[in-house]
């Protein structure tokens, strides 16, 4: 609030000084067909139009006889002439706008839309400077987008949110699992251990890789700015990784099949976050697919000086409707079969980040029942 305030403030300010002492060092080249009152009005649209913030200006009809550059992006380039309720009809904005015809005073509103997309505004609306545009009496309207700002905070709160989910579970089932232990008599406490200690275990396995995945999308997030420069042969990613997973192909009998372009193997990358990249992919691969099935990765190069890569599964598949979510963190297609596989739901949100990292590209096309394909576009090295 207090920097809109001097934002505000510095605006009048820059106002008072290009209407007073127009023959300054600042250069206004004005049209000579236009009269030099017109020449004003033509030079603080101008000014208007370099604020990156939405810009409205109504007369006291609240008709709209302004809108910079911004707005006209923002609502459509023909809102002028339009009452301001056709753009926003929030209840409390037209209320704050009213209050300022009224009282003649200004007023802060922060307004939320849900249609056509949720947005976020915080708009602030006081009377504008006598004859400002040329009008006599108008109302200024500065409207700033905290959008992104709000889904972020909203991101944190859900992110917390889940963790604390994800951890109490196994946290419940550790828990529940000593006390039946520390509870039972001597005679029958070497059957109950037999029977709980596979599943804490299980349950502290399960915390351990949360705790890794979480700490990895942390520090993936903020390096995510920071764009990798080294030369990497995507050849040798895979085949570390291929070998890597070897006991968990051959307990399953899956094939991997690597067909790759010769002639574009060379990609921009860092070789640990590739690795972590590929590791996700076939691991899922592997867990989703049922025994005696085959797995697929393929790679082309593209005109546009990128490498395609596909990593393609013949395993159980997604729903449709759930795969604009599946890269969302902790979400996990919820079916028979899917409860009986490990996982904490953080895996291809670690590679949707990594790729970003990489300026590169990521789809998920799939089918359930045939298969899932995943394709990855990366900066190739030339």
């Amino acid at each position: 609030m207090i920097e809109l305030l001097f934002f505000i403030c510095g605006f009048a300010l820059c106002f008072t000084y290009f209407v007073f002492y127009k023959n300054t060092k600042v250069k206004i080249t004005p049209n000579k067909s236009l009269s030099e009152f017109e020449n004003i009005i033509l030079s603080e649209q101008k000014i208007l139009d370099q604020i990156p913030d939405q810009i409205i200006i109504l007369n006291k009809e609240k008709n709209i006889i302004f809108a910079n550059q911004s707005a006209k992006d923002r609502f459509g380039k023909n809102i002028t002439n339009n009452h301001v309720a056709e753009i926003l009809r929030e209840p409390k904005f037209l209320e704050g706008i009213e209050d300022t015809i009224i009282n003649k005073k200004s007023i802060t509103i922060r307004t939320e839309t849900k249609k056509p997309t949720f947005q976020v505004y915080e708009s602030y609306i006081f009377p504008s400077p006598t004859f400002f545009l040329g009008n006599q009496k108008s109302i200024f309207i500065l409207m700033r987008d905290l959008t992104e700002i709000f889904k972020i905070q909203q991101l944190k709160s859900d992110f917390v949110a889940n963790v604390s989910h994800e951890l109490r579970t196994p946290l419940q089932t550790i828990k529940l699992g000593l006390e039946t232990i520390n509870n039972e008599n001597e005679n029958k406490n070497e059957q109950t251990k037999n029977n709980f200690l596979p599943l804490m275990l299980k349950e502290t396995s399960r915390m351990e890789d949360l705790i890794k995945d979480l700490l990895i999308l942390s520090k993936i997030e903020q390096q995510e700015h920071i764009r990798p420069n080294s030369r990497i042969n995507i050849k040798e990613i895979i085949d570390y990784v291929q070998k890597f997973y070897n006991k968990s192909l051959l307990e399953k009998n899956i094939s991997l099949q690597v067909n790759l372009d010769e002639t574009g193997l060379n990609i921009i990358g860092d070789k640990d976050k590739l690795i972590e990249i590929f590791s996700n992919l076939i691991n899922n691969a592997i867990k989703y697919s049922d025994s005696n099935k085959n797995i697929f990765i393929e790679s082309r190069l593209k005109s546009n000086q990128k490498l395609e890569i596909h990593v393609r599964d013949e395993g159980i598949g997604i729903p449709k409707d759930l795969l604009p979510r599946i890269s969302e963190r902790f979400f996990r297609v919820d079916n028979e079969k899917t409860r009986k596989i490990n996982g904490t739901g953080l895996g291809l949100a670690i590679v949707k980040h990594l790729i970003k990292q990489h300026r590169g590209e990521f789809n998920i096309q799939s089918q359930e029942g045939k298969g899932t394909d995943i394709t990855i576009l990366l900066p190739s090295y030339i």
